[in-house]
């Protein structure tokens, strides 16, 4: 068998380390990241405001799924056993009441933000009587708050960089203040402050911002033939020619209103990941179709 010559081995040694330096520089920022589960799309966007380059955010129910129906899979198993925050949105999310305990009990470790703490949780329209709203998330005010909560989960695991959490805090929370802003300017001329949507997702932000909400969808159940009827009157005596229906739902129900009142339908989808930029949408596009 020929010998390996000197400098072919030389060679290969430094092939194998620059291999396993690059395997480490490749794994390395994950590694060194906090790892923070959050249930819903949009918290995400606040963890990683907050958190910036150090944390890898994971979200429990992926885009174009039902929070109310959504199990978790094999591999999100895995990033809560990994993960050293959990910030939960607290408010009766249908998920966390089916999941929240057991992801807890995957990890000991976790510390947990309830990230509704200080904020005051309405009753649902169109929900069972006594059941409150869970989407705090609707009004930039209650996620002020949220982003709050998030911040000091964060300075919790990580004290020694609490300074740098709490200026991303302060800087996000400045953007939220601006839409804020830009909201009630945009409502301010506003006429009719009455609009029509298949599931009642906008709670809050129609008690933020002095709007009437109309849901289509009633106690999670898909409108009656006579409950259509009584929409459809609704709808004509309100003026409203727009729908608003979520694409997490089918829209039949209020393309079948829509129909009967000459108006449309518009998918606006409240678990969008860009919070900041889908509520600006959505602002304008409510603006619009109440003028």
């Amino acid at each position: 068998m020929k010998s390996v010559s000197p400098c072919l081995a030389a060679l290969i040694v430094i092939a194998a380390v620059l291999s396993t330096a690059i395997s480490c520089s490749q794994s390395s920022p994950d590694a060194d990241r906090i790892g923070v589960i959050v249930t819903l799309l949009p918290q995400a966007e606040f963890a990683e405001a907050v958190g910036g380059d150090r944390v890898k955010v994971t979200v429990m129910v992926p885009p174009g799924a039902d929070p109310h129906t959504y199990e978790l899979t094999p591999g999100q198993m895995k990033e809560v056993d990994r993960a050293e925050l959990y910030a939960k949105v607290g408010s009766g999310v249908e998920f966390e009441l089916a999941w929240a305990d057991k992801l807890i009990a995957m990890n000991k470790d976790l510390v947990v933000v309830d990230c509704s703490r200080g904020i005051e949780l309405i009753e649902g329209v169109g929900e069972e009587k006594g059941e409150m709203d869970p989407h705090i998330w609707m009004s930039p005010r209650n996620v002020e708050i949220m982003v709050k909560n998030i911040c000091i989960g964060l300075s919790t695991v990580d004290a020694e960089n609490r300074a740098y959490y709490e200026s991303n805090r302060d800087a996000y929370i400045a953007k939220l203040e601006a839409l804020d802003s830009q909201i009630r300017a945009g409502l301010a001329e506003v006429k009719n402050p009455v609009f029509m949507v298949y599931h009642p997702a906008f709670g809050y932000f129609a008690r933020e911002y002095g709007l009437t909400m109309l849901p289509i969808e009633a106690e999670g159940k898909e409108p009656s033939a006579a409950d259509l009827g009584r929409l459809i009157a609704q709808a004509k005596a309100q003026g409203i020619r727009v729908i608003f229906a979520e694409p997490q739902f089918n829209p039949q129900s209020a393309r079948v209103i829509a129909d009967e009142i000459g108006g449309k339908v518009i998918l606006v989808d409240p678990l969008a990941r860009d919070y900041l930029r889908s509520m600006e949408e959505l602002a304008n596009q409510l603006i619009a179709a109440m003028e």
